[in-house]
């Protein structure tokens, strides 16, 4: 008895650090940013803001305003998991095969992994110029009013350069979760007539399931959280058609003294918490019973 509370005291005592710091940088902004949500800022700057209840947040969530940023962060999230799950396994695949010179393929393919968000978004920036951009004279653009000034092509825009700078990544983990798939088994389908095709979706993509599954997990995350490529790109523009939720919780609490609301930008920033908690709950709920998480060499 008196070793097992040794070791329930070491136990505590391990976790108390962790636990203060989150509770400290975690816990308690999350907690004062809900109650911050009840109170509505003053119509002149400077006088003390006053309880409200939840009407703030019925206001808020109900709004078409929030509902139009919602549904382009939706959209955002949709053009860029699916597809750079998609091109960093294709890269992944490509680069596991035993070629010549394949290393080098293997060290472009995961560069993207050290470029930030600033800089993705400076390079895709002058790609979509529309004076000199390269990727504007090649889309007959050169000269107008540019790609990221067009409503229909510029959310699409941001979301290339998202899955451009995210691609490192990916490309690693897949290239990760290829080591260990065992090549006996991959043989004997061989031996048993399968083609290369159905060995790849009936053996290797069954055991890369769980990496596609933390792929999605924190694609999600990271496309619900995007600032920094539509800060630089687009600001919002052109007419908002790029402005996802992050940026206008950012817009709306940090804007000039007559227009910032922290009230209403903590109701949005607690309702973007619940969306992600609720969509990573979801998505757990799905893959569980899809992902195949037994050791392949068993």
């Amino acid at each position: 008895m008196g070793r097992r509370w040794r070791e329930a005291a070491l136990g505590y005592v391990l976790v108390v650090p962790a636990l203060g710091i989150f509770g400290l940088f975690a816990f308690y902004p999350l907690v004062r940013t809900a109650q911050l949500g009840f109170f509505e800022a003053p119509i002149f700057p400077g006088l003390p803001s006053h309880y409200v209840g939840f009407s703030q947040y019925f206001e808020v969530l109900s709004s078409s305003a929030f509902l139009g940023d919602l549904w382009r962060t939706v959209l955002f999230v949709l053009l860029t998991v699916p597809a750079g799950i998609a091109l960093g396994l294709a890269m992944a695949v490509l680069a596991h095969k035993r070629l010549a010179g394949i290393k080098i393929f293997r060290t472009i393919f995961s560069s993207t992994v050290a470029t930030s968000v600033a800089v993705a978004s400076v390079i895709f920036f002058s790609l979509l110029n529309p004076q000199v951009g390269l990727f504007a004279y090649w889309l007959g653009q050169r000269g107008g009013g540019g790609i990221l000034e067009n409503p229909t092509w510029a959310l699409p825009a941001v979301a290339v350069t998202t899955i451009w700078q995210n691609l490192g990544f990916t490309f690693i983990l897949m290239s990760a979760a290829l080591q260990s798939v065992p090549d006996e088994m991959t043989e004997a389908a061989a031996l048993d007539g399968a083609g290369s095709s159905r060995r790849f979706w009936r053996i290797t993509l069954p055991l890369l399931s769980p990496q596609l599954f933390f792929a999605s997990v924190v694609g999600t995350i990271i496309g619900f959280q995007a600032f920094g490529q539509i800060d630089i790109l687009t600001q919002g523009g052109p007419n908002n058609h790029t402005e996802v939720l992050i940026y206008d919780i950012y817009q709306t609490a940090f804007g000039q003294n007559a227009t910032a609301d922290p009230g209403r930008a903590a109701v949005m920033a607690i309702a973007l918490f619940a969306i992600l908690l609720l969509l990573s709950a979801a998505q757990f709920w799905f893959f569980q019973r899809r992902v195949f998480y037994a050791d392949a060499r068993d």
